[in-house]
């Protein structure tokens, strides 16, 4: 099988996706209602009880709530692929004239487009509570490109997590116990200066923060004046950001391959 059948394999996957999406619409509804609800907690809620030096706070949060939204945005593979299994719909694929890879690559593809959609209402939503982008276009367009790019590659760990678990309410709980923690053990709310010792370090070197930090820089919403971090990541948020990325789409790619081809033949 050609690499360009497998393309028109995946796309077709994704097609199917996405239309899933049009016919159950409240899915997306309360996938985009959630980032949002975050933005309103905590501009106007906790935010008047944090101050960033050299800041608004709300331009402060903005790329941490977009960092979340994409992290969130990546568990749709994941669940998407407990819910194929149980139901049986991978075994009817089985017996199609397909790629093997289309069924993740379509998965993830499709969760691309949904995380274009969040982010759209998610800079509306900020827009409306106070937050502008600083820098060009074109560093911009690079934050917003990070982003996605990064979702992407979450999407493929979250396909592990999915091919690993049997049914869609334990990997909704599994996901969360990861996602939680990755999300707020970070510099997504609060500057990672102010987190004690044992955790500062672990926010200095989380992924999310990194990305964090790179959107934040890209949407120029950094000032002089705020607190600059000792740890490598921080100080090169975007080279960071990029590594993680390739790191985790050259480990779980193949890894995610794997469990597929193992959980389709059991």
């Amino acid at each position: 099988m050609t690499v360009q059948m497998a393309l028109e394999d995946g796309l077709t996957i994704a097609r199917r996706n996405l239309i899933k999406i049009k016919r159950v619409p409240d899915l997306l509804v309360f996938t985009t209602l959630s980032p949002i609800m975050f933005v309103l907690l905590f501009a106007y809620v906790f935010g008047s009880a944090i101050s960033v030096p050299g800041t608004s706070y709300r331009e402060f949060l903005i790329a941490g709530i977009f960092t979340q939204t994409v992290i969130f945005g990546a568990t749709w593979t994941g669940l998407g692929m407990v819910e194929d299994i149980q139901k049986g719909i991978i075994d009817r694929f089985r017996s199609l004239p397909m790629a093997p890879s289309a069924v993740l690559t379509g998965r993830t593809s499709s969760d691309v487009l949904i995380n274009v959609i969040s982010l759209v209402v998610m800079s509306l939503t900020g827009l409306l509570v106070g937050w502008r982008i600083h820098s060009s276009f074109l560093e911009a367009v690079a934050g917003y490109a990070l982003l996605l790019f990064f979702a992407y590659a979450l999407s493929w760990v979250m396909a592990v997590v999915g091919l690993w678990i049997r049914t869609p309410e334990v990997f909704n709980n599994a996901s969360f116990i990861v996602i939680f923690p990755l999300s707020f053990i970070a510099n997504t709310f609060v500057e990672t200066t102010n987190l004690p010792g044992p955790l500062k370090v672990i926010a200095e070197w989380n992924p999310v923060s990194a990305v964090t930090q790179a959107v934040r820089e890209l949407f120029g919403n950094t000032n002089p004046a705020m607190t600059v971090p000792d740890a490598w990541p921080l100080q090169n948020p975007v080279i960071a950001s990029l590594l993680w990325t390739f790191g985790l789409l050259i480990v779980f790619v193949p890894f995610a391959i794997r469990r597929y081809q193992k959980a389709v033949s059991r």
